[in-house]
């Protein structure tokens, strides 16, 4: 057997992705992985091969902010389809039943939209990500098992109707905005009001805009990413630090604390609650850091790059 391959000397780094329509999440990893020669390339939160937007990825160290990146609030542009529903909750799946939207006005429509904003109790799709004893439901799904998913607590913050339109007599599209929590599903939002009009719902587009601090305005092209992170810094890239900084408030450094946190060793405590990203002189993180009683211990450490 060959031996592996070493990493590429690529700078670890955030890749604000623009996912386009048709690849998975694996897909742009995968992607990512191959034309960057690294092998330690993750995502913070799944989007569907059908949707588009933003894409969050963690190349090397940077990999270890990823499970705090993905818990973020998230910001979608979405299109709803009155009067069809479907296997998935979304174009790409079977049509299973179909009902005329024809007595439907607007104002019922926008109520139905309405009461699924504020603290729901959401059951997702069957053919989710969602893990039942190990598998994904979509594979269960896929192999003819029936699959009914506990519902989840999420929170809708705000879902503004933008256009409401009829592309058929007996269809009715419309276009809004949803800001949510994590793990809010945008196709169950489809469904369920479809199901409260009596006609079915589904999702045909859906495009993320935000995760947290993160904006579709500061992402790129996949290719255009990776491109500028091995070049140093471009669109599409943040830095492990410049990253770090957006997600945590900053604790500095004293060079004497920084030696002792590249240890693993306690400070005096930063004197705020949660984690803060421990930033030495040279502005390098080091460390994200949090306070235990009188001392600050290190949450994830961040070793200098080699060479």
């Amino acid at each position: 057997m060959s031996p592996r391959r070493p990493d590429a000397d690529v700078p670890p780094g955030l890749l604000l992705v623009d996912k386009p329509g048709g690849m998975t999440s694996h897909d742009v990893v995968a992607w990512a992985r191959r034309v960057l020669s690294v092998r330690k390339v993750g995502h913070a939160g799944t989007l569907d091969p059908m949707a588009t937007g933003l894409l969050v990825l963690g190349v090397g160290a940077a990999t270890r902010l990823l499970g705090y990146v993905g818990g973020h609030d998230k910001t979608y542009e979405a299109t709803i389809r009155l009067g069809q529903s479907t296997v998935t909750d979304d174009r790409e799946g079977e049509l299973l039943a179909a009902a005329s939207t024809a007595g439907l006005d607007d104002d019922a429509i926008r109520a139905a939209l309405a009461a699924q904003t504020g603290p729901l109790q959401q059951v997702p799709s069957s053919v989710s990500a969602v893990k039942v004893a190990g598998r994904r439901s979509y594979d269960r799904v896929r192999a003819g098992e029936e699959v009914m998913l506990e519902p989840r607590s999420v929170v809708v913050h705000r879902l503004d109707v933008h256009r409401v339109t009829r592309p058929e007599p007996d269809l009715v599209d419309v276009d809004v905005t949803v800001e949510c929590t994590a793990g809010t599903y945008i196709r169950a939002i489809a469904r369920d009001a479809g199901a409260a009009l009596g006609v079915g719902g589904h999702l045909t587009a859906l495009r993320r805009t935000a995760s947290g601090p993160f904006t579709i305005a500061q992402a790129a092209p996949v290719e255009d990413a990776g491109a500028a992170l091995a070049a140093g810094g471009g669109a599409g890239v943040l830095g492990l630090t410049d990253a770090a900084r957006l997600v945590f408030p900053e604790r500095g450094l004293t060079a004497q604390e920084a030696t002792a946190v590249g240890y693993g060793q306690r400070i005096p405590a930063t004197g705020g609650p949660g984690l803060h990203a421990a930033v030495d002189p040279d502005g390098r993180l080091v460390a994200l850091v949090e306070d235990a009683g009188p001392t600050a211990r290190v949450a994830v450490g961040f070793p200098p790059r080699e060479g």
